[in-house]
């Protein structure tokens, strides 16, 4: 089919008309400006609080490092069914979802439509006989096109704006599963802490029961007042109401661990009893603070809502200079559907749509204005963010020195209370104590066996705190989230030939 189009020469007339409208006509986004910057990842200070020592980052597999596989079993399951995470993972598709249908936007549209209308024409109007009076079918036949030039780069703006929402999504999914993981392995060690401390308690309690008894005999034989028995009976209830409370936080953390699991509570009733694994040092690795920026999800996730809040206020600045589109169509259009294919029945046009805001009652400048907020908050969110890690790493570090040095110091104790219940055996062997005294030596290395089991918890909890702080084995640059090549550029909108455009008439 051959049609006959409008003479380009005059859609080039009509182009090269738009761009001197812009120079003259637009409005001002004068005045409005970003001016929050992030923080240089050199300015921070660490060198004595977290020293190079040469240490690995943590692994993706670490909770099989961590725990073997019970505790790898629990994770994987808790991946599989938290529904925090199909939330997350929800948000990740729509963001794709919305790149997409923003990379789309900036591709020619192309359609076909057809239409029939029955319909009397009047006869007391711009309509002659014999048409006047009777009933006929307008219909049209033809296929459009539009295609948006984009000459100040609104569509790369929006395109760039939505593909740093979707890896904001990203990063932020991988944080969930952060949260989620090392929520699950603290849980972990709190049902093999609350178990075993139950297990002391239980054998504390028999000691109790044996002292009882001899403290009954001696007050029977006279040789104790009763203030030693109320003191022993005290110390007995004492113990099972610690018992209870003990069995309590047991049956509490494995409701935990199967709400994490993302399964009923009858689930955290089959879950194996942990065996908690021994500490062990952790150093921490070399270049911690530049290298933290991309092994923390929600710093990366921070950093990324700065590049997409950027990519908003270029979409923004892109409002105040023309939208010029061109516009096509080609087809049949006639009276009748009988004579719609016919040759005298060709119809097409091309030119371009133009729309120029010239006066927009402040529209444009509190849309531009709230986007420099968003970013503004972005940047200072991002500075926030590289802090709090910061001061999460250091205060999980200095905790595990802490901890370390109360571990050593009751260990020692603990060695302690072992030798004078192997010294009281013996005395006990060649009657130079009674009964009592040996039960009481062994009651008190039950306590400090307490105390000890609690500070090898304390430690192994801190460890998998230090694994979140540093990251729980996250890589942006495997995850293609990297954005250390994405620097930060001063906003600015350039035309197609790059040469800056200043607005000449302030009106929004």
């Amino acid at each position: 089919m051959s049609l006959p189009l409008p003479r380009f020469s005059n859609c080039r007339l009509l182009l090269a008309a738009a761009v001197a409208m812009s120079l003259s006509g637009c409005a001002s986004f004068g005045g409005i400006a970003p001016h929050a910057t992030l923080q240089p990842d050199d300015t921070r200070d660490t060198a004595l609080s977290l020293p190079d020592q040469g240490g690995q980052w943590p692994a993706a597999t670490w909770a099989a490092e961590f725990g073997g596989a019970p505790l790898q079993a629990l994770v994987d399951e808790a991946l599989a069914g938290n529904p925090s995470l199909q939330v997350a993972a929800s948000r990740v598709a729509a963001a794709q979802a919305a790149a997409n249908v923003v990379s789309g936007g900036a591709l020619p549209a192309i359609g076909a439509n057809f239409s029939a209308t029955r319909q009397r024409y009047t006869e007391n109007g711009i309509i002659p006989p014999p048409l006047a009076g009777q009933y006929e079918t307008d219909a049209q036949l033809a296929l459009n096109f539009r295609y948006d030039f984009d000459f100040w780069g609104k569509n790369g703006a929006a395109l760039r704006s939505a593909l740093s929402q979707r890896k904001l999504s990203q990063a932020e999914q991988y944080n969930a599963r952060l949260v989620l993981t090392t929520a699950v392995a603290r849980a972990w060690l709190q049902l093999g802490r609350n178990s075993t401390q139950l297990d002391l308690v239980t054998q504390q309690m028999q000691v109790r029961e044996s002292l009882d008894k001899l403290t009954r005999q001696r007050l029977a034989a006279g040789l104790d007042s009763q203030s030693e028995t109320q003191l022993s009976l005290q110390q007995a209830a004492s113990l099972r109401a610690e018992q209870a409370q003990w069995q309590e936080q047991i049956a509490l953390s494995r409701n935990q661990l199967a709400a994490l699991l993302g399964r009923g509570p009858d689930r955290g009733l089959t879950i194996a009893r942990p065996i908690l694994p021994e500490p062990a040092q952790t150093r921490l690795p070399s270049s911690l603070p530049l290298t933290l920026i991309g092994r923390r999800p929600d710093i990366v996730a921070a950093r990324w809502r700065v590049e997409a809040a950027q990519g908003q206020i270029d979409y923004a600045r892109a409002q105040f200079y023309p939208n010029i589109d061109v516009m096509a169509f080609a087809g049949f259009s006639s009276l009748g559907l009988s004579n719609l294919l016919q040759s005298g029945s060709r119809v097409a046009g091309v030119g371009p749509a133009i729309t120029l805001p010239v006066f927009e009652g402040g529209t444009l400048r509190a849309r531009l204005s709230g986007q420099v907020a968003t970013f503004e908050g972005a940047v200072a969110s991002y500075n926030q963010s590289l802090n709090d890690a910061l001061h999460d790493v250091a205060d999980q570090v200095q905790s595990l020195r802490g901890a370390d040095v109360q571990a050593a110091s009751q260990q020692q104790a603990t060695q302690a209370a072992s030798r004078a219940l192997k010294l009281a055996q013996e005395r006990r062997r060649v009657g130079t104590i009674n009964q009592l005294q040996l039960l009481a030596s062994e009651s008190m290395l039950l306590a400090q066996r307490r105390i000890e089991f609690d500070a090898q918890a304390r430690r192994l909890d801190l460890r998998v705190g230090l694994i979140k702080a540093l990251g729980g084995g996250f890589d942006a640059t495997t995850d293609h989230l990297d954005i250390r090549a994405s620097q930060p550029v001063p906003v600015s909108i350039l035309p197609a030939s790059g040469i800056p455009i200043t607005p000449t008439k302030a009106a929004s």
